[in-house]
């Protein structure tokens, strides 16, 4: 191997761990508090963390019934102790807050963010936010009608060229076997 060609692979190879070890230590870095700001405000209004409001309340329900049926005399004193260590342990919501803002920050850019929050705090976004997954549900039930039309279909309709390709009539009752 000659001396140039060696250099060119030494050089090559120091150009990739180089541009990799960049791009490792941007990742890195943690976002601004503008860049946070702007992540907290876009999961406020598309309420991405709202449907974890319930686990607290549900395992706090859910322990009480499993220490209650252990020990039944001793319901009220634990009902009284879930609920007040519950409220003790309520401000840890914000933890997962904090990292719901990083996951944002670090998917989009504070821009991005911006312009995620302007929208859904316009009434087209908040329609969407209301009436999307009523349209979701709606779209899913077409889509399902139509893939079964469509399969059937082309059941139908693959077996008519088959038939002619091999020379026979098809009859009223081929086409429904396939249905």
């Amino acid at each position: 191997m000659s001396m140039a060609l060696s250099i060119r692979r030494y050089g090559v190879a120091a150009a990739i761990v180089a541009a990799v070890g960049l791009g490792a230590s941007a990742q890195a870095q943690e976002p601004s508090e503008e860049h946070l700001a702007a992540a907290r405000g876009a999961l406020n209004a598309i309420n991405a963390t709202d449907q974890f409001d319930a686990i607290l309340p549900n395992a706090a329900q859910n322990l009480k019934t499993s220490l209650i049926q252990t020990a039944p005399n001793l319901q009220e004193v634990i009902s009284v102790t879930v609920d007040e260590t519950a409220i003790e342990m309520a401000g840890r919501r914000a933890d997962l807050e904090r990292e719901a803002a990083l996951i944002y920050a670090r998917n989009f850019s504070e821009q991005e963010l911006k312009d995620i929050q302007a929208f859904y705090a316009s009434e087209s976004g908040k329609k969407l936010l209301e009436l999307g997954p009523i349209a979701t549900r709606q779209l899913l039930q077409a889509a399902e009608v139509w893939s079964n039309g469509i399969s059937r279909d082309l059941a139908t309709a693959t077996d008519e060229a088959l038939r002619a390709r091999v020379g026979e009539t098809p009859t009223e009752d081929s086409s429904t076997d396939t249905q």
